[in-house]
């Protein structure tokens, strides 16, 4: 049988946070929080970004990575549709990600909320297929990058 043309991977990554789940919901949905954990990074320049939080909503973030990083000079352009959100309850978007224009997988990435006696445990399942030219360890390095981001959101949660 000949290789497959599309890999797909499908992993989860959780996370609790000491704030209730109306919080949590709000660093998923609100623009400036979202900017804050998601969008803004050390790493790289913020080129665009843009949320439309709803259903069939929109969300889009383009950034070139800084010198110094592996891949210096890349430009990632990242684009996702809310395809379903229940507030307080989970989000589910599908989306795709091109560099330097060529698109390399598309997902579909779930947030689970679940509230607990000590706040709130995030299940984040990311589905992806992986496309021709995309690097061998793509899974493995967006798994750290969704665990990395959902660090960042514990920050950004602590200090409110």
């Amino acid at each position: 049988m000949a290789d497959p043309k599309v890999v797909h991977s499908t992993y989860v990554v959780e996370r609790s946070f000491a704030k209730p789940v109306e919080a949590v919901y709000a660093a998923l949905s609100k623009p400036e929080k979202v900017k804050a954990w998601y969008a803004e990074g050390e790493k790289h320049d913020l080129i665009e970004f843009t949320l439309n939080f709803m259903e069939g909503g929109t969300q889009r973030l383009v950034y070139r990575m800084r010198e110094g990083t592996p891949v210096a000079g890349l430009v990632i352009d990242s684009e996702a549709r809310f395809q379903e959100i229940v507030p307080n309850d989970r989000v589910v978007m599908a989306t795709t990600m091109k560099f330097n224009g060529r698109r390399m997988l598309a997902t579909q990435i779930t947030f689970e909320l679940v509230p607990t006696p000590q706040g709130t445990d995030l299940i984040c399942t990311h589905q992806g297929a992986y496309f021709e030219g995309s690097p061998a360890n793509m899974p493995d390095m967006l798994r750290q990058g969704w665990t990395d981001l959902l660090a960042r959101m514990g920050k950004l949660l602590e200090a409110e």
